[in-house]
């Protein structure tokens, strides 16, 4: 009899211990599961809007043969050839249905073609006065170019407080200096990015601009004109200025002031676009599975900042007037004087560093200055370059978020333009300690910062390490960058200057008030971009590390404390009453809702689809932020009750320690949850 009782104990301990161990392994890989996700999907799922990387972050740009008749760009149909060979290849490689290329020289259209489908269900070919396509973050140069329009009437003043502009709002600004108009096209307003909510479903659904800019335009979150940090948001600020000063509404402006003066019938900011525009507007496409999906059209609210929808003919005319100073055929969009104050460089960290025109960014490549810039949307990606001593401009679109334009770039400077020997400076020598100072983890500001989105920025990791004879190497996390990472070795050349190994391209560095090393500047492209030193506990592993400690305890409370009772007492079975049973229950109430948020949040963001954020937050992802809230103010009772069980010796030193330790669990995730904005209803 006692021998079945004891064997009937054991069948019971290991069913229990086979339970618990079967609900660990289940709840790590539902929390692990999701990051795989997050690596595919990133940036294109993540990343619906803003800048992308200007080439492919897991290969790098083969360079070409120089052309025969370079330097310099002369035979538009060796210049057909070049791009038809490149099109071939990159448009299966690179997963592109169509795209179009439009190159202008002295005034004049050099070459322009189209390539592929603007639709791949219907079979329409692409063609380049006539196919649409949402050039997204180009639209930022329309509306800088709108606002020195006003600047040169005298209605908008460059170093203007942006807040003497706004009535119905104001920018959010702890700092005593304040933004100024120019910083909002050179992106050193001190602003971050805003990923959640910026589109809408349906036209109808879009907010008025000056609407959605006082909910939800970011805080000035750096010391204005100290660091560059791309944001749309900046840029829709700008056009809501636009708008505000001239009494007309945005789209009505551009159509008035730009496109009718340089003929530009086939582009518009109107989302949709009007009939008959709205029949040519390329179909933006996703590669899934091996097949063209196609993706909805995103109405954004920030309208001046991404939603231009033009042709690769009407991109020329405008490369043309700016290349001009202004001018397009007889008639004027700016005046010569204020076309140059426009490209001229008015942020850089370092003179041998890309910085940024206003909305222009420099692009520094074969020793020759460029203004460039980038757009990419879910579904498009484009490119607007002018080589402005060459009065050669080059526009190119896909309707795909693909990374081709600066391997074009690339290959079209190393064609046209190739530099035989790269200059390079001299180099000096650096001690160990000295190369210390600047290994670590780096994060690109270009990240949402007042949101839960702020998940998004450990994509944007990346790490300087010491590298062989005193040089830097710069890589990025095998984790979360999947395939072949760049690495990118850095030679110093000044003691917060370094020059890469293979080409002529710097990478600078920037210091804290207190001497420490602080910023990267330019550690990936060509063109401008500021990296932040991360603390040890923004790191990855420390995260996963928190986050994988307090799973593993909230479950063990779940188990002990309330699902094991629960089960007992649903078996009708006598439970010997303890000491502040409700200490218990609270512990496994506690454990379990924080494992349910843990498991949940993610889970259901993943199901929604991380792009979605863009239209706002599902309402079962805002049920479970309530969770967070609930356990955080319950928390204070796990403090009381583990003070009380020390002080008067309450159950066994074990049970103690174990209750201890969910304590200890559910305050460590307090500042988890703060850390990454899941604190609350931060979106």
């Amino acid at each position: 009899m006692l021998f079945q009782k004891q064997n009937q104990v054991l069948k019971k301990r290991k069913y229990a211990c086979r339970l618990i161990s079967w609900i660990i392994l289940a709840t790590l890989l539902l929390s692990l599961s999701v990051l795989p996700s997050w690596a595919r999907n990133t940036p294109a799922d993540i990343q619906v809007i803003d800048r992308q990387p200007d080439q492919p972050i897991t290969e790098p740009v083969q360079s070409v043969p120089a052309a025969p008749t370079a330097p310099g760009l002369n035979d538009p149909q060796e210049f057909e050839a070049f791009v038809d060979n490149f099109f071939k290849e990159e448009m299966s490689k690179s997963h592109i249905p169509g795209g179009v290329v439009s190159v202008v020289k002295d005034g004049k259209i050099f070459f322009a073609k189209g390539y592929g489908y603007a639709n791949v269900e219907k079979k329409i070919p692409v063609e380049a006065d006539k196919t649409l396509f949402r050039v997204a973050s180009l639209s930022k140069l329309f509306t800088a170019t709108a606002a020195m329009q006003l600047y040169e009437r005298g209605l908008l003043q460059l170093n203007g407080e942006v807040n003497n502009y706004l009535t119905n709002f104001q920018l959010e600004n702890p700092y005593p200096e304040p933004v100024r108009v120019a910083q909002l096209m050179t992106h050193t307003d001190g602003t971050s990015q805003r990923r959640i909510g910026l589109a809408a479903r349906t036209a109808e659904e879009m907010q008025p601009l000056g609407d959605y800019l006082a909910d939800q335009m970011p805080p000035v979150v750096w010391f204005p004109g100290k660091l560059y940090n791309y944001s749309s948001h900046s840029s829709a600020l700008l056009g809501y200025l636009v708008q505000k000063i001239s009494g007309l509404p945005f789209d009505q402006y551009i159509d008035k002031n730009i496109f009718q003066p340089l003929n530009m019938p086939r582009s518009t900011f109107v989302q949709p676009p009007p009939p008959p525009l709205a029949e040519d507007l390329a179909m933006g496409y996703q590669y899934q599975n091996g097949n063209f999906k196609s993706v909805p059209y995103l109405y954004l609210n920030i309208a001046p900042a991404a939603s231009l929808q033009t042709t690769a003919i009407d991109m020329a005319h405008f490369a043309i007037a700016h290349l001009q100073l202004g001018r397009y055929e007889n008639a004027r969009i700016l005046k010569p004087d204020t076309a140059q104050l426009m490209h001229q460089t008015h942020f850089t960290q370092h003179p041998l560093l890309p910085g940024t025109a206003y909305e222009f960014h420099e692009r520094l490549e074969n020793a020759i200055r460029a203004l460039t810039h980038l757009g990419s949307l879910r579904g498009y990606s484009s490119s607007l370059t002018l080589l402005s001593d060459r009065n050669i401009g080059i526009f190119t679109a896909t309707n795909s978020f693909a990374g081709i334009h600066g391997k074009l770039l690339s290959q079209f400077f190393d064609r046209y333009f190739p530099v035989t020997t790269p200059a390079r400076k001299q180099p000096i020598s650096l001690t160990q300690e000295q190369l210390n100072r600047f290994t670590s983890i780096y994060r690109d500001l270009e990240y949402p910062r007042d949101t839960f989105a702020k998940m998004s920025a450990p994509f944007k990791h990346i790490k300087i390490e010491k590298g062989d004879n005193g040089t830097l190497q710069v890589r990025t996390p095998s984790l979360f960058f999947l395939g072949n990472a760049p690495q990118i070795q850095l030679v110093p050349v000044e003691p917060l200057l370094f020059q890469r190994a293979n080409d002529e391209a710097f990478t600078g560095f920037g210091e804290d008030s207190s001497g420490r090393i602080a910023f990267a500047f330019n550690p990936l492209w060509p063109v401008i971009g500021t990296f932040e030193r991360i603390h040890w506990y923004e790191r990855v592993w420390v995260q996963l590390g928190v986050v994988g400690f307090c799973a593993v305890v909230f479950l063990s409370a779940a188990i002990i404390y309330l699902i094991v009772p629960l089960i007992q007492r649903l078996r009708s079975k006598r439970q010997r009453r303890q000491k502040l049973c409700w200490a218990w229950i609270l512990a496994g109430l506690i454990g379990t809702l924080n494992l349910v948020f843990l498991i949940g949040f993610p889970i259901s963001i993943w199901l929604y689809n991380f792009w979605r954020l863009v239209y706002g937050v599902p309402a079962v992802a805002i049920a479970l932020l309530c969770i967070p809230l609930l356990t955080s103010a319950l928390t204070l009772g796990l403090i009381v009750f583990t003070a009380l069980a020390w002080k008067n010796q309450y159950w066994s030193f074990v049970k103690r320690s174990h209750y201890s330790l969910i304590t200890i669990a559910a305050l460590v995730f307090i500042p988890f949850l703060a850390y990454w904005n899941l604190l609350g209803f931060q979106f």
